[in-house]
């Protein structure tokens, strides 16, 4: 086997590594994930990959994911938190409340994302 096809390999395994780890929930990640989304103010958004970033975290835009996916509703403000570029992810009513919400807060799209220019907030973690 090459030094190009061993280094294929690992680059390989460890990415399927840090998906799998990014896909169970773990109490102390999952604590720094809330905090960050916490730290949003209404009328401003991050997005999953920026809250995981600030949670100290990079690269963990999935476990923000599932987080909001499987807490309690409504104990965290889930629709400011959103896709890279001012994306909503989520689909059919899910994506209509969200953005619903986001315009209650004031938050303006440019077509179908979130105006990040205007609206994005910067996640300072030593803030939080």
């Amino acid at each position: 086997m090459s030094h190009f096809a061993v280094d294929q390999l690992s680059i390989q395994q460890a990415t399927r590594r840090l998906l799998r780890d990014a896909s169970r929930p773990e109490q102390q990640r999952d604590l720094a994930f809330r905090r960050m989304i916490l730290s949003i103010p209404a009328g401003k958004v991050s997005t999953y990959g920026k809250v995981a970033a600030a949670a100290g975290y990079p690269r963990y835009h999935r476990a923000v994911a599932r987080l909001l996916r499987t807490d309690p509703p409504d104990q965290l403000p889930w629709h400011r938190v959103l896709g890279a570029g001012g994306e909503i992810k989520l689909h059919g009513t899910a994506a209509r409340e969200q953005q619903a919400r986001l315009k209650l807060e004031g938050v303006r799209f440019k077509g179908e994302r979130v105006d990040m220019e205007r609206f994005e907030h910067s996640i300072k973690p030593w803030e939080v």
